[in-house]
C-alpha cells in the first residue's frame, strides 16, 4: 500500500487536475497594445492601437494548497505570450489574431475554455472600439 500526499488524499490525483474539483476564472483586462493589423491598404505599414481582453476557464488544482507560481496558468506568461504574438508582425485580421491568442491559452492542459475579444480602438471615430470575440474549447473538453 502506498502513502499518499494530503493533496492526493484531497484531490484524487498528486498531479493532474480532475475535472471534478471544479473550475476557477482567470482573465486579463484591457491589454493595450500597438498591433501591425488590418487587411486595408491604409493599415498597412502603421500600428494601431487594439485592446485585448481574455477569459480563461481553468481546471482546479492544488494551488491554494501549495501557494507556488508554478501551481497556476500565470496571467504574467500568458500576457508576454499574447505581446510576442501581437508583435511577430502584419496580421489582416483581428479574427486570425483572437486565433492565435486562444491557441497560445489551450497550450496548458489546465485551460478548458479559452474567451478572447480583439478591438480596434481607433478605426471608427464615433465608436469607442470594433473587434471580434470568440470562444474556443480545449479538445477533450
Amino acid at each position: 500500500m502506498t502513502s499518499r500526499s494530503p493533496i492526493a488524499a484531497i484531490h484524487g490525483a498528486d498531479d493532474m487536475p480532475s475535472p471534478r474539483r471544479g473550475m476557477h476564472r482567470m482573465f486579463i483586462r484591457d491589454l493595450v497594445l500597438m498591433a501591425n493589423i488590418g487587411a486595408y491598404a491604409h493599415e498597412h505599414g502603421a500600428a494601431q492601437r487594439i485592446r485585448i481582453n481574455v477569459d480563461l476557464m481553468v481546471m482546479d488544482n492544488q494551488a491554494f494548497l501549495t501557494d507556488r507560481l508554478e501551481d497556476v496558468v500565470s496571467y504574467d506568461t500568458l500576457a508576454q505570450r499574447i505581446r510576442a504574438i501581437v508583435a511577430s508582425g502584419h496580421v489582416n485580421l483581428v479574427e486570425t489574431l483572437a486565433e492565435r491568442i486562444a491557441a497560445a491559452c489551450l497550450v496548458d492542459y489546465r485551460v478548458r475554455v479559452a474567451r478572447i475579444r480583439v478591438e480596434k480602438l481607433d478605426i471608427m471615430p464615433d465608436t469607442g472600439g470594433v473587434g471580434i470575440e470568440i470562444e474556443r474549447v480545449a479538445s477533450g473538453a
